[in-house]
C-alpha cells in the first residue's frame, strides 16, 4: 500500500530507534528535483530546547515510517548517531555532491541511489 503525505505534515516527527530510544526530529525533508524523490531527511539531535541541536542527513531509505505512531524509525543506536557526519544550522554540506553522497549512505548503510 502506498501512503502519500505532505512534506510539511513530517516536519517535527519523532525519529526512534527500534528499542524506542528517541533520536530526534525531523527539521526538514530534501528533495531530489532530478530525479522526483526525496533524498534525506534533515534530523536534529543533541542541543536543549532547540539551541545547540546538530544536523544530520538521513537517506530517506534509512527511515521507515510508522503512521500508527505517527514517528519514524531508523536502525542506529545513540552512540553511532552521536559520531555521525553532521552539520549545524549555518552551515549545510553540498547534498548533491556524489562523494558526500556515498559517504552519508555508507555510514548508514543503506544503498547510494544515484
Amino acid at each position: 500500500m502506498h501512503t502519500v503525505l505532505s512534506a510539511t505534515t513530517l516536519i517535527n516527527d519523532d525519529v526512534k530507534n527500534p528499542a524506542g530510544k528517541d533520536l530526534g526530529k525531523i527539521e526538514d525533508v530534501m528533495l531530489d528535483v532530478n530525479n522526483g524523490r526525496i533524498s534525506y531527511a534533515v534530523l536534529s539531535f543533541g542541543g536543549f530546547l532547540g539551541m545547540g541541536d546538530k544536523l544530520f542527513a538521513i537517506p530517506w531509505n534509512a527511515l521507515e515510517l510508522s503512521t500508527e505512531e505517527k514517528c519514524f524509525y531508523l536502525d542506529v543506536d545513540k552512540d553511532r548517531l552521536e559520531n555521525a557526519p553532521g552539520f549545524d544550522k549555518d552551515n549545510w554540506p553540498n547534498m548533491a555532491d556524489p562523494e558526500w553522497n556515498r559517504s552519508v549512505h555508507d555510514y548508514y548503510n543503506v544503498a547510494y541511489q544515484n
